[in-house]
């Protein structure tokens, strides 16, 4: 698998992943319009993610595998001094769970964030019923912070979320 920063060229490879996907994803997304899923729409969304890429807001990377996306993982709301920190939202297709995919794209978003951007701090969240995603942030280090109820309105209904973060160990208390 290969693990890349999306760009522009991507937007057949997401427009088809996330319509493979869709119905597995809608527990767990904001509800989302039907052009969504166009190539038109990600072509848009991704010249977005581009500059939000250049200007140090965001960074959305990318498996793939045999020319198919099969799995993502965004860096969103990165804020510098005094903060560095930022946020991690992630998904695997269908047919690539359990295969450690969202595992390897996730170190790399990680890797990135603590020694290409010198973050803190990276939050990620989720739904308590969400078991795969605990695991893999537990896997993976991030630690529990608190219980946030009626967090984000996901898929026309509040939902309640697990608020957890991974810290960079290169950084000192003191610093």
């Amino acid at each position: 698998m290969e693990i890349l920063t999306s760009q522009q060229k991507h937007a057949a490879l997401l427009a088809d992943f996330y319509t493979r996907n869709s119905e597995r994803f809608s527990p767990w997304q904001p509800r989302v319009n039907a052009d969504h899923y166009s190539e038109d729409a990600w072509l848009r969304g991704l010249i977005e993610r581009e500059r939000d890429f250049q200007e140090g807001r965001a960074a959305h990377f990318i498996g793939l595998e045999d020319d198919r996306v099969v799995g993502s993982c965004s860096l969103t709301n990165i804020v510098y001094s005094p903060g560095f920190y930022c946020y991690m939202g992630y998904c695997v297709d269908a047919d690539y769970e359990g295969k450690e995919v969202m595992t390897r794209i996730v170190r790399h978003a990680i890797d990135y964030a603590f020694n290409g951007l010198r973050l803190n701090r990276i939050s990620a969240n989720y739904m308590p019923r969400n078991i795969r995603s605990a695991r893999l942030l537990e896997k993976l280090g991030f630690e529990k912070e608190g219980y946030a109820k009626r967090y984000l309105h996901i898929n026309g209904r509040w939902e309640d979320h697990i608020l957890t973060s991974l810290l960079n160990s290169k950084y000192s208390d003191d610093e």
